[in-house]
């Protein structure tokens, strides 16, 4: 049972607990420039996550076969492999889109979240949790994209997904869909998880006094 439950946090971690964007903050670049629109975060975050579990998951099968002194070379080589058919196949499936997303789906070979989880995890651990530690970052970096896109998409440009959602009556903020928008809305949101996980922070403080208190009560009437 603890072996399944270790299981299930190598994924979930990285969507809240470790997320790439708003606790590592990694792969900052595409999160600001690409997330005009929600379309446009997905798809990039859909090819980082392909990119990212692939990576991990072989990484961590040759693992013991690659010498330690090249094996950020050896990294980077694979991950190359990957983004080489992620864009690829973006490029003939979805020409509209990679051309929207422009150089940021080969840049994906210079991701840190992609670096950064082949060096602290797949190289250390087994092919099923690098593979689950992989697809719980890309879930994470999903989430991101699309909460951040959907903020500047919806006041920036009235839309969500390109359907109107907004009233004929409410003025766009323009500067959502500039390079300002992003930054602000990225701060805005990294204020908002910073200051949600302090007050949890201070509530569970007060809830362990609160219980020691408790418990120094009750040892107190039992030895009365």
């Amino acid at each position: 049972m603890s072996k399944q439950k270790s299981m299930w946090y190598e994924f979930y971690k990285g969507i809240w607990e470790i997320n790439p964007t708003f606790k590592q903050i990694l792969g900052t670049c595409p999160t600001l420039a690409v997330t005009v629109s929600v379309m446009n975060g997905i798809a990039m975050a859909l090819a980082t996550t392909f990119v990212l579990v692939f990576s991990s998951l072989f990484i961590s099968m040759v693992r013991k076969l690659i010498p330690n002194q090249v094996r950020i070379a050896a990294y980077i080589v694979i991950i190359a492999a990957f983004v080489t058919v992620a864009d690829l196949v973006m490029k003939a499936k979805f020409p509209e889109l990679s051309k929207a997303l422009g150089p940021f789906v080969p840049l994906i070979v210079v991701n840190c979240i992609i670096l950064g989880r082949a060096e602290a995890f797949a190289s250390k651990n087994s092919p099923l949790r690098s593979f689950l530690d992989a697809l719980g970052n890309g879930a994470g970096f999903l989430l991101a994209l699309v909460v951040m896109g959907g903020i500047r998409e919806i006041i920036g440009s009235r839309t969500f997904l390109g359907y109107q959602v907004m009233p004929n009556g409410f003025e766009p903020w323009l500067i959502m869909i500039l390079p300002a928008g992003a930054f602000l809305t990225f701060g805005l949101l990294m204020g908002f998880s910073n200051a949600y996980l302090e007050r949890k922070k201070r509530i569970e403080q007060q809830q362990k006094i609160l219980q020691y208190r408790k418990s120094e009560n009750e040892l107190k009437e039992a030895e009365a």
